[in-house]
């Protein structure tokens, strides 16, 4: 895992939506940077898919500048290629950038494990939230819950980094599908 207090990994990923080139450059100079692991397939992402878009309409106007990326390997995982999450994006109408990872490498660079996978950075591009989205779970066999999605977790840092204030460090991480990663 990313350790607290580590500095923001570089990246420029074209954007599913507009092709245009997304770079962490791009998102300095805010009160913070949410970079968020997500894809198309996963049944977690899907569980809480309208809940992220929620968070995107929330803090659009919030000096927290918002990203996703999706790293999945598209070859053996079709439902995660560039064109699909293009039309995810546009079905639940993120108002943020949706980025597509072929190389994998900024996923990498992030260690993201999974789908859904969240890291929140300060002003200073320092992590500060590595963490779960909230409590709920999706309803799979034996496992899951029914407490409502809410993304209570997130949104408690999120709002604590636009207070000038650090989050909570007792966080619970992510769960969610690994990251398909390509064949070495």
């Amino acid at each position: 895992m990313l350790p607290l207090g580590t500095k923001m990994p570089a990246f420029q990923l074209p954007d599913v939506v507009t092709g245009n080139t997304i770079s962490s450059k791009q998102l300095e100079g805010k009160s913070g940077v949410l970079v968020m692991f997500i894809c198309a397939h996963c049944p977690y992402v899907i569980h809480l898919q309208t809940e992220l878009a929620r968070l995107g309409r929330d803090y659009a106007s919030s000096n927290i500048a918002m990203v996703a990326i999706s790293a999945n390997d598209a070859v053996n995982y079709p439902d995660d290629a560039p064109e699909k999450l293009k039309a995810m994006a546009l079905e639940l109408g993120f108002e943020f950038p949706f980025c597509y990872d072929e190389s994998q490498q900024t996923a990498r660079a992030f260690t993201a494990a999974c789908t859904p996978d969240f890291f929140l950075f300060d002003r200073d591009l320092k992590l500060v939230y590595r963490g779960q989205l909230d409590d709920s779970r999706p309803r799979r066999g034996d496992h899951g819950n029914d407490l409502p999605v809410t993304g209570k977790d997130l949104r408690a840092a999120m709002d604590a980094v636009i207070a000038g204030k650090r989050p909570d460090t007792n966080q619970r991480t992510s769960i969610g599908c690994n990251i398909k990663w390509k064949a070495a």
